[in-house]
């Protein structure tokens, strides 16, 4: 039976699918019924999907509330949480990855090596020219103000004119004089200092700055340490990007 089965298949003919005719080239595929049901059931899908929604729109109630809506407005169809006035984020992109990555002792060594690099920069630097440093006043008291009216500093300060605002290296008629100068002379040679000097002070502000945000995240790695602790603890204030949060634990008695 088998065999006469095979032979009346062999003997039939294979069926074609019609495609599109040639003046409908331009139209593209035929679209077949296979073709046609995956559309119609992403269709319907669509529909159904659609129709859960009006149904779940109008059985919500217009009286619902909850208190995170205070913290969260709609923009363009996504809830997006607001910030409250007076608030900073808690962490920085940076602090997560270090946090996440790396172990407090490590954070607390990269610390101490900024802090060592820092006093060496402050010994070689007096500071007396750093941007942003409020500028010493120097008061001189008269006794008339016939001697104010005439007063020099330049000779007051038994100095040279061109070294008045100095406020450091600023020798004396009598040292000028007697002694030969040491150093850098020529204006240009002077302006090659003063950048070098001024590219040692922005290094050494980086390096205060770094060594502040390696505190800031050794605090908040020994922070979330000690919150494994059993002992009952309340937050007395919110974490934030300069500072970690602040528990008080229940003072317990140990045995």
């Amino acid at each position: 039976m088998s065999s006469f089965r095979k032979a009346l298949k062999s003997q039939q003919k294979n069926h074609k699918e019609r495609s599109q005719p040639g003046f409908r080239k331009h139209l593209g595929h035929l679209e077949k019924k296979k073709d046609y049901k995956l559309r119609a059931d992403d269709y319907h899908k669509k529909q159904n999907t659609l129709a859960a929604l009006r149904k779940k729109a109008l059985d919500k109630n217009p009286d619902e509330f909850y208190f995170k809506m205070v913290s969260s407005q709609l923009k363009d169809g996504v809830h997006v949480a607001n910030k409250a006035k007076g608030t900073e984020e808690e962490n920085t992109e940076e602090q997560r990855k270090v946090m996440r990555t790396q172990d407090i002792r490590y954070v607390e060594m990269k610390r101490v090596a900024e802090g060592k690099k820092i006093e060496r920069l402050k010994s070689e630097l007096h500071l007396l020219d750093a941007d942003g440093k409020e500028r010493n006043g120097h008061t001189f008291y008269m006794n008339s103000k016939q001697e104010v009216a005439d007063f020099d500093l330049a000779s007051h300060l038994d100095t040279a004119p061109e070294l008045v605002d100095r406020v450091y290296n600023r020798p004396t008629l009598h040292t000028l004089e007697s002694q030969t100068i040491q150093g850098a002379v020529e204006p240009q040679s002077i302006m090659k200092l003063a950048r070098q000097r001024k590219h040692q002070y922005k290094i050494l502000s980086q390096r205060i700055d770094r060594e502040k945000k390696m505190f800031v995240i050794g605090q908040k790695i020994q922070t979330r340490k000690d919150l494994h602790d059993k002992n009952k603890k309340v937050k007395v204030s919110k974490e934030t990007v300069n500072a970690s949060a602040v528990y008080k634990f229940e003072a317990k008695r140990k045995r």
